[in-house]
């Protein structure tokens, strides 16, 4: 009996109805970028001090510039250069007395202005940027910084249970309608985050929107790749991930243009209720449909292909099996996944290059935040580089193989994140492009990890792996916030040095995996296993025939 994929090879395998498909989806893939790194514009934080009663009146009065009245009134740096002091500390004056002067009002309360006493800024602070962020409303700075690390954090702990749940949900009552399920609510916590009166609410919402968005993302994945033919499958997943990238553009100037964050938080959601007619456009996956046994529906959302497609399905190919014959197959196991040395080496070196790859990615994406002149456009730079990235890979993977690829683009991300440390400030242009180049490179590699994680494990535990490596993702976006914010109070540079160290460990340990550049996916554990043994083995046997042909030119 015919499969889906010798169904589609007569039908069309990426002809009008599924390049229809990839561009609704694509547009919905977009959609996931401020999602996912949106905390840049939504978290922003501007340069602030302690809100002084008082002080407006004083300066009004005394004519003072800003620059003047922030030198009279703000406390300097901190013995080592920190911005401390000025940002969360106050000066205990009472601005409002009559006595203060408009030439240095403090010189007469204290012999030495570091003499007066400093205390917590009572009354809130001042912010010196234009528009809002949750920093600035809920004023998470100071003591209350670490509330900014949770809020990111709360998202990527969705991801991470929600990429079970929902995957399971996906695999028991199907594509569509789990797609559907979690696009009404990603929309409806998305608009309930742009209007929560308090913290305590818009984390709620946060954490409900990360439960479903990225498992969301997931199955419009597995849905385009599942509806086209077998030799376009791999182009179509990676250029669905540079849906992503153009996201990413898309937000950036959708930022500049709105910097209030609530109307902007309003304006990137406010897309998923279109995507809710996508019921109507898009119809189950037939793969799924046939491994429920519903074959007849299955039948209808091919000929609705072909029909789509204008191509004639033949009367041959109307009785349709699963791709895969599931019968017999051991039940995946997580024991399974560190049984055995050569699966068990490979388990460990993919999750920690998910953990690397989340870190990396998004923590240069914080840092930028924090450390760039101007963040609209350090933003829009570095989401450029990551076109090339997709390219390359196209490019390098059927020509070069898998591993060394992926390893260089670790290890470019990190030599770029420790080059950039030794930049000096006053040479931003310089150090935004070593950036920019390492964005290239985890990016790269971010791409990477999820082509080669499916190939490296049995067929019977293909799924299981995949989703047990990829958790650490969501484990390293969970810890990336605290690791960029905190450390940054210790060294602007600090974040940068820790991403250097561990993408030049993932780099080689990459090394260490099997090359599976034009290898057939292994169907047990002993196939999976004898992997590497395997590509020893035909190189021993090249040099040999090598060296056999040398001997019979001598």
């Amino acid at each position: 009996m015919p499969t889906v994929d010798d169904v589609l090879e007569h039908v069309g395998e990426f002809h009008r109805f599924q390049k229809q498909t990839f561009i609704l989806l694509a547009l919905f893939s977009a959609t996931f970028a401020p999602i996912y790194v949106g905390i840049v514009f939504l978290g922003f934080t501007p340069d602030h001090h302690c809100l002084r009663p008082g002080v407006a009146e004083l300066s009004a009065h005394c004519g003072w510039s800003r620059a003047q009245e922030l030198n009279f009134t703000v406390p300097g740096p901190g013995p080592s250069g920190e911005s401390f002091p000025s940002q969360c500390l106050s000066y205990l004056v009472d601005w409002n007395r009559t006595d203060l002067g408009c030439v240095d009002p403090l010189a007469g309360l204290a012999a030495n202005q570091s003499q007066l006493l400093l205390g917590p800024c009572e009354h809130g602070w001042e912010y010196d940027a234009p528009g809002s962020s949750i920093v600035t409303e809920f004023n998470l700075v100071c003591t209350n910084a670490w509330m900014l690390d949770l809020f990111q954090s709360a998202v990527n702990v969705g991801f991470f249970i929600g990429s079970v749940a929902v995957g399971y949900i996906a695999d028991r009552f199907g594509r569509q309608l789990c797609l559907l399920a979690t696009i009404l609510i990603n929309a409806a916590s998305g608009l309930l985050m742009a209007v929560a009166p308090t913290y305590t609410w818009m984390l709620v919402f946060r954490l409900i929107q990360g439960l479903v968005s990225k498992a969301s993302w997931l199955i419009g994945y597995i849905l385009i790749t599942e509806f086209v033919g077998l030799s376009y499958r791999r182009t179509v997943g990676i250029f669905y991930q540079v849906a992503f990238t153009v996201g990413l553009l898309v937000l950036t100037g959708v930022a500049y243009l709105i910097p209030n964050w609530r109307w902007l938080q309003f304006t990137v959601t406010l897309p998923n209720l279109c995507f809710l007619l996508y019921y109507w456009c898009i119809p189950e996956s037939p793969r799924w449909l046939i491994s429920q046994n519903k074959t007849d529906q299955a039948l209808k959302v091919i000929k609705y292909v072909a029909k789509k497609n204008r191509k004639p399905l033949p009367a041959s190919l109307q009785n349709l099996k699963p791709d895969e014959d599931i019968g017999g197959k051991l039940n995946p196991s997580f024991l399974d996944l560190v049984r055995t040395p050569q699966i068990r080496k490979h388990t460990l070196i993919l999750m920690y290059n998910w953990f690397t790859s989340a870190v990396l990615y998004q923590g240069l994406i914080m840092h930028m935040g924090l450390a760039g002149s101007d963040i609209y456009m350090d933003f829009f730079y570095s989401a450029l580089v990551e076109f090339p990235s997709a390219f390359i890979i196209i490019f390098t993977i059927d020509r070069i193989g898998r591993r060394y690829p992926w390893a260089a683009s670790n290890i470019v991300a990190g030599a770029a994140c420790l080059a950039s440390v030794f930049i000096p400030d006053d040479l931003q242009w310089l150090k935004v492009l070593v950036v920019c180049l390492g964005r290239m490179g985890i990016t790269m590699a971010y791409e990477m990890v999820c082509l080669v994680n499916a190939e490296l494990y049995p067929t019977f535990i293909r799924n299981l792996g995949v989703l047990v490596c990829s958790s650490m993702c969501d484990i390293g976006g969970i810890i990336t916030p605290f690791l960029v914010y905190r450390l940054t109070d210790v060294w602007q540079e600090l974040p940068l040095v820790i991403f250097a160290v561990i993408g030049l460990v993932a780099g080689g340990l990459v090394l260490l995996l099997p090359e599976t550049k034009g290898k057939t996916l292994p169907e047990t554990i002993e196939e999976a296993e004898n992997m590497q043994r395997s590509i020893k083995s035909r190189e021993k046997m090249i040099y040999l025939q090598v060296k056999k042909v040398e001997v019979h030119q001598n």
